[in-house]
């Protein structure tokens, strides 16, 4: 044992720490318990790794040796291929797909979280060196609650308001409040829809909100999302029954239609509402300087 092996031997294990805590399987079932979390593990504790021993390396005026950090950068892109591939695989075979949108969201999120591996034992095994292992401690504490904060995005509750509404037809159209949704033709799938069916509409709370909710893909996610927390009253080979969403034009509201298998209103507006805003869908047209100039 040298001066170094404690402090890399505590940034791994740090490291190793904050990639379990942020590999969480929820609702999703994702990653899959128990080899999908076995390989993020893997992958987790090399990155731990890399952040330790590059602050002994500059210490010891290895410079070269850094540059393995630009070798990783390449391999955990790869994990973001990985992750993209395997989920379009899957989505293929889902009653209510996720969309590319959130696939692409995913497979962002396990990339980036190596990275804050590797910083989170970069700054620790630093903190060890510099000063002992009671600042490592405190600079742990406080990397795991900036992990913390940056795993907690934006859901759909903080930017829109939620509200149940009954469906109807009108003929063979279908509509939720004023929103049509779509046309059934058939009196059996009418009454189908009459029994499971429910409609919400999601009102944007600003102009920006507009933008973000109209995303195909950000609609997709609130479709997928609530199917799998509810289920769905649906097959393959029914197109009647599909959930779906459509935009009023007039206003930017958005009308959800869905079959949950769990007729709850308020569990399933509970869960819309938990939807994760897509970083890929957000929109911000104020930003612009035409808007902002008037």
């Amino acid at each position: 044992m040298n001066e170094y092996t404690l402090p890399i031997i505590f940034g791994v294990t740090v490291g190793t720490i904050a990639r379990a805590i942020m590999l969480r399987t929820d609702y999703r079932q994702y990653p899959t318990y128990l080899h999908g979390k076995v390989i993020h593990l893997a992958l987790g504790f090399i990155a731990a790794a890399l952040g330790s021993v590059a602050i002994p390396a500059i210490m010891e005026k290895e410079f070269t040796a850094v540059t393995f950090l630009t070798i990783a950068a390449s391999q955990f892109r790869e994990v973001r291929n990985m992750e993209r591939n395997t989920l379009t695989e899957l989505d293929g075979y889902e009653l209510v797909p996720r969309g590319n949108t959130y696939i692409e969201g995913i497979a962002v999120a396990f990339e980036s979280r190596n990275y804050l591996v590797i910083f989170t034992a970069f700054l620790t095994t630093l903190a060890y060196l510099v000063f002992n292992w009671i600042a490592a401690l405190a600079v742990t504490i406080v990397i795991f609650i900036i992990n913390r904060k940056l795993m907690s995005g934006s859901t759909l509750k903080e930017i829109v308001d939620i509200s149940h509404s009954d469906i109807h037809f009108e003929g063979a159209g279908l509509y939720v409040d004023n929103i049509y949704i779509m046309n059934i033709g058939l009196p059996e799938r009418q009454e189908e829809i009459r029994k499971y069916g429910m409609g919400f509409i999601l009102t944007p709370k600003n102009f920006d909100v507009r933008s973000t909710i109209a995303n195909l893909g950000q609609r997709q996610a609130i479709l997928h999302d609530i199917s799998v927390s509810l289920g769905v009253f649906r097959d393959s080979g029914t197109p009647a029954l599909v959930p779906l969403i459509k935009r009023d034009l007039d206003d930017g509201r958005i009308g959800v239609f869905i079959l949950p298998q769990d007729h709850n209103p308020k569990k399933a507006a509970e869960i819309i509402g938990a939807v994760p805003v897509l970083e890929n869908a957000i929109r911000m047209p104020s930003e612009s300087k035409v808007n902002q100039k008037n």
